[in-house]
C-alpha cells in the first residue's frame, strides 16, 4: 500500500498573515533590533570615555539622518515592545483572551507605540529648538 503523503501546513503563498501573527513576529524583531541598540549604547559609551580622535569620528556620525532614523526606530521598538509586553503580562493573568479582545488589544498596542514615539520626538524636537 503506497503512503499517502502528510498533509502539510499552508504554504506562504496562501496563508494570508492574520494580525496576531504579524504582531508576534514584530515582538521578536522588535527585541532583538533593541538588543542591538543596548549593543550600539555600549560602543557609544566606550566611543565616549575613550575621548580623543574616536569621539570625533562618532561627533561626526551624530546628527546625521542615519542616526536620526536608528533612534526612531529604536524608540518605537522600545515602545511596541513595552506596550506588547504589557498585553502579555495581561493574557498571563488570563484576560483578554476573546478573539474580540485580542484584536482590540492587538490595534490599541499599534495606535499606543505609534502616539508615544511620536509624542517622545515631538518633545524632543520642540526642546532642541
Amino acid at each position: 500500500m503506497p503512503e499517502r503523503p502528510r498533509p502539510r501546513s499552508p504554504d506562504v503563498q496562501i496563508y494570508r498573515p492574520q494580525l496576531t501573527s504579524v504582531l508576534s513576529i514584530t515582538h521578536r524583531a522588535s527585541g532583538v533590533w533593541l538588543a542591538l541598540g543596548a549593543i550600539a549604547l555600549v560602543a557609544w559609551l566606550i566611543i565616549v570615555v575613550a575621548g580623543g580622535r574616536a569621539y570625533a569620528v562618532l561627533e561626526s556620525f551624530l546628527g546625521s539622518w542615519i542616526e536620526s532614523v536608528l533612534l526612531f526606530s529604536w524608540t518605537l521598538a522600545l515602545y511596541y515592545h513595552l506596550c506588547n509586553g504589557i498585553r502579555h503580562v495581561a493574557w498571563d493573568l488570563d484576560y483578554g483572551f476573546e478573539l474580540r479582545s485580542i484584536y482590540l488589544s492587538g490595534w490599541c498596542v499599534v495606535a499606543v507605540s505609534v502616539l508615544l514615539t511620536g509624542l517622545t520626538w515631538a518633545i524632543t524636537l520642540n526642546m532642541r529648538a
